[in-house]
């Protein structure tokens, strides 16, 4: 059978003996007992897994040759406007279609099963994305890592794994990354080669190409899981432990503010999801982010979301200016999806002046470093703020910082639940109310932890009564004393 030019046919090379010898090159001593059987047997297996290799390799090799010629046709051929008016469903019962058409117009040996999978894979390239449709549609994947055409790694249950995903090309991977960032209106180019978007579920996606990225482009998503995780959900998985769920129920409920601390990929996000869900019903909550991720279930949200220049240079909205025009908008709480920059002056202002229970997220390993983080982004705004103001609206501001980290098993954990008590001298002074302690670690290499209360009583368990949630706080509290 001929494939690619006609006239072309590929035939299979001889398959080659492996291990056999001449006997003239390999005597064999008379005092040596020659097993005939046995070494048929060996022949006989060499042939096998010879042959079997090699039909794998015309297979791989059959296949892409399809592929390609289906490719090529099916884009000279099919109507992509046309395409884009249907519905998903229809789009891809019609390619499937065509893929089916090329193949028995080109006499293409393929069976059933390899026909609907190059006619999924046509497809996710022209509706979807690519050889990242299989990944974004598995459960369990939390980050998906892509380091050039060629190498796609994934991390799940907090360990980081390669995959055998490709791409055909750089091209094709840099088409997929355009079509995702120009989705929500944005772009990536060689004059903008970095760009973060977001998937239509919420997915996180930062993108870079070259020149900047010299291996090819490279593109980290991540995922979100399509049941959203909930404090019930934390708690199953060990994250923290039930009296350290109640006390963070009362503070998601009594208006708290509240900092979320943590490193990358620690679970700083789906804390601040977990926290939102007790935020009452009839409270306007306002949201600022870079790509919009927070999935909050109360109906009166409004979200924003900030806008890099265009190509002239002109029309960047940052987070300040999201900060400052959401103060007109009659906000109750003020959420920003992570604090980077002079925008934690203005989240600290809002805290400050009736938006109580305002919420932010911040990179740091512990709490105490995650107010030195919010002086420093401070001090990037060239604000002339003398140090001792800058701590003193820092301790009057947030109540709470609730501390979570990946442990080095690949779990996540909440390891600190500190509150900021106020100021002596120069110094916020803080209280810890859960702490984190590492026991062991078991057979299997995982981390043995214990969440323990520290008994000590919350500075807000005043404001907890005043909305009817102090009994959650006095249960937590009962954790330490038995």
């Amino acid at each position: 059978m001929g494939f690619g030019k006609k006239g072309q046919n590929l035939q299979p090379p001889q398959p080659l003996l492996v291990g056999a010898v001449a006997p003239e090159q390999n005597p064999v001593s008379p005092s040596v007992p020659l097993d005939v059987d046995l070494i048929g047997k060996e022949v006989e297996d060499v042939h096998t897994t010879s042959g079997a290799a090699e039909n794998d390799s015309m297979t791989a090799l059959r296949l892409q040759r399809a592929r390609a010629r289906i490719w090529s046709d099916l884009r000279d051929g099919i109507d992509l406007k046309a395409l884009a008016r249907m519905d998903g469903k229809s789009a891809r019962e019609e390619v499937k279609t065509a893929v089916e058409e090329i193949a028995r117009f080109r006499n293409l040996d393929l069976t059933p099963l390899e026909m609907a999978q190059i006619a999924k894979e046509c497809g996710d390239d022209m509706l979807g994305y690519g050889p990242l449709e299989i990944l974004l549609s598995e459960d369990g994947i939390a980050d998906i890592m892509i380091n050039g055409p060629e190498t796609v790694y994934v991390e799940r249950k907090g360990k980081i794994q390669k995959t055998d995903i490709k791409f055909r090309d750089n091209q094709h991977l840099v088409t997929i990354c355009q079509r995702i960032v120009g989705a929500i209106g944005r772009r990536v180019d060689e004059s903008s080669p970095i760009c973060d978007a977001r998937l239509p579920d919420g997915s996180r996606v930062n993108v870079i190409i070259p020149p900047l990225a010299v291996d090819g482009a490279c593109m980290t998503i991540r995922k979100f899981a399509k049941d959203k995780l909930t404090l019930e959900k934390l708690l199953e998985f060990g994250a923290m432990t039930p009296s350290c769920g109640k006390l963070i129920m009362a503070i998601g409920r009594c208006r708290v503010n509240v900092l979320v601390s943590g490193g990358t990929g620690s679970g700083k996000t789906t804390m601040l999801n977990c926290l939102t869900r007790y935020i009452e019903s009839g409270e306007r909550v306002i949201t600022c982010e870079d790509a919009c991720e927070l999935q909050l279930q109360q109906p009166h949200v409004v979200r924003l979301e900030t806008r890099p220049a265009n190509l002239e240079g002109v029309g960047e909205v940052t987070m300040r200016d999201l900060i400052k025009n959401c103060l007109r908008m009659r906000p109750e709480r003020i959420i920003v999806g992570e604090v980077r920059g002079p925008e934690a002056f203005d989240l600290l202002q809002a805290m400050n002046t009736g938006h109580d229970g305002s919420m932010g997220t911040v990179h740091a390993n512990n709490p105490r470093e995650a107010l030195s983080r919010m002086e420093n982004m401070i001090a990037m705004g060239n604000l002339n703020i003398p140090q001792s103001a800058v701590r003193e609206q820092i301790a009057s501001a947030v109540n709470v910082i609730i501390q979570v980290q990946r442990l080095r098993d690949g779990s996540r954990k909440v390891t600190h639940v500190t509150e900021l008590t106020g100021m002596e001298g120069e110094v916020v002074t803080m209280q810890d109310l859960f702490i984190l302690e590492i026991l062991g670690e078991d057979e299997n290499g995982k981390l043995i932890t214990k969440l323990r209360s520290t008994g000590m009583r919350p500075k807000f368990y005043d404001k907890a009564r005043a909305f009817g949630v102090e009994q959650l706080v006095l249960d937590a509290m009962e954790e330490a004393y038995g």
